[in-house]
């Protein structure tokens, strides 16, 4: 199986003009910069990149759940880390939300990281930017591209249940609520695509996937029979089963394949290789690994610019779970 340890130079330099494009348009996303930190924090990658390689050395699946922590964080009025925010007695968060309850995890990975970030620059990087930057070394660790992330991101002192509701797609999604919930943020039918590739690792509850493996014609049979193994007509919810049967911890384009196969695990998943728009695209990063690669980096780097509205207030939170 083809895996992108070791990124080409092109796909390297490709990166970087992603980033130079994205930071070109616009006064909020010329904010941003891969040298955001290089005199105030110039250790910080490092810290970030060593806290995320003991946390994927211990349970791989955790490369996963950072990486879909960052999806989720991003779609909820930009990528400012809100999601990282605990609830109160005066204050609801993201975390109880439909997508986000008893299924986003990592939040412990995130806190070891930034205790050892304040302690080398003290009120410095933000916990939206150490998101970021482990999101990228979450993929990367798997197995998957490296990229330059660019950095300047501030945290919110706010975060939106409801919002969190409404922005992100569920497991259910049809093509046409997956494009048009991607479009709203800026990103392309082409960058969904991209984007949901991120799902050629991680695991995923029987809840989920149930409907698909018992109800829909448009699945391996064998596949079918395999899931409901663990994952029966009634109960076990939270029985988990991985996305990518064939390498479930390895960043690469096995998701495609499986897709062509009709093996992909959720219906929003399946929905990409049903006869519709995106098919072909799904076909070319089947076979062709460099692309996905390259698709997958450029729509990284463009949700990963996306930023408060106007007026949010924010700041560098000092713990991530609360605000200053």
């Amino acid at each position: 199986m083809v895996t992108f340890a070791r990124p080409t130079t092109a796909l390297v330099a490709l990166a970087a003009a992603v980033v130079a494009a994205v930071l070109g348009g616009g006064a909020e996303a010329q904010q941003l910069s891969p040298n955001f930190y290089s005199s105030t924090c110039p250790s910080v990658a490092t810290i970030v990149r060593r806290g995320m390689a003991s946390a994927v050395q211990k349970e791989a699946r955790m490369g996963a759940s950072i990486l879909r922590m960052f999806f989720h964080d991003c779609f909820v009025n930009g990528c400012d880390g809100s999601i990282l925010l605990d609830d109160t007695p005066t204050f609801t968060g993201e975390k109880g939300a439909g997508p986000n309850a008893n299924s986003v995890r990592g939040f412990e990975v995130i806190d070891a990281i930034k205790a050892q970030v304040e302690a080398s620059c003290t009120a410095t990087v933000s916990c939206a930017d150490i998101l970021a930057l482990a999101a990228r070394d979450a993929v990367n660790l798997l197995g998957g591209p490296t990229w330059s992330v660019p950095l300047g991101r501030k945290d919110s002192r706010t975060a939106s249940q409801s919002l969190a509701n409404a922005n992100l797609p569920g497991p259910g999604s049809s093509l046409a609520t997956l494009v048009s919930m991607f479009g709203t943020q800026g990103l392309s039918a082409r960058d969904m695509t991209a984007l949901s590739g991120a799902h050629t690792v991680g695991r995923s509850q029987c809840q989920f996937f149930r409907g698909r493996i018992y109800t829909e014609s448009n699945i391996n049979g064998s596949f079918a029979a395999l899931r409901r193994r663990t994952c029966p007509r009634s109960g076990g919810d939270g029985n988990l089963a991985p996305f990518d049967a064939q390498t479930p911890d390895a960043f690469d384009n096995a998701y495609y394949q499986n897709l062509v196969a009709r093996k992909g695990l959720l219906h929003s998943d399946q929905e990409l290789f049903n006869g519709g728009a995106q098919d072909a695209l799904v076909r070319q990063y089947s076979s062709n690994p460099s692309q996905f690669a390259a698709d997958f980096v450029a729509a990284m780097v463009k949700m990963g610019n996306l930023l408060p509205s106007a007026g949010t207030r924010t700041e560098v939170r000092l713990n991530c779970r609360k605000v200053n």
